[in-house]
């Protein structure tokens, strides 16, 4: 699975990049139909208490997943994406059962 990264207003970052990527790669192999991941890091300078966004789009057959998230450090935002973007990977498996 091919992952690429943007960071929006921020520096990037090696170890978030590889952190995510790890997660991404077991995702991958849990989900064998995924194509490719875009992993969005931005700051939202008006969200003082959070303002740490994590967006991530899967790329697979049929329609693109999507999830966001904004907590109070990128490493708690890309954890909380990934939650919501296996839990739509588990609905999607189910359709792709009964066909």
């Amino acid at each position: 699975m091919t992952v690429n990264f943007q960071y929006v207003d921020i520096d990037v970052s090696d170890t978030l990049s590889d952190l995510t990527t790890e997660k991404l790669e077991k995702l991958a192999n849990k989900f064998e139909f995924l194509i490719s991941a875009q992993v969005y890091f931005k700051h939202d300078e008006k969200d003082h208490d959070s303002g740490k966004i994590c967006n991530i789009e899967l790329s697979l057959p049929g329609p693109r997943i999507f999830a966001t998230s904004n907590e109070k450090n990128y490493e708690m935002a890309m954890s909380e994406t990934i939650n919501d973007l296996t839990r739509q990977l588990k609905k999607r498996k189910e359709v792709y059962k009964t066909h």
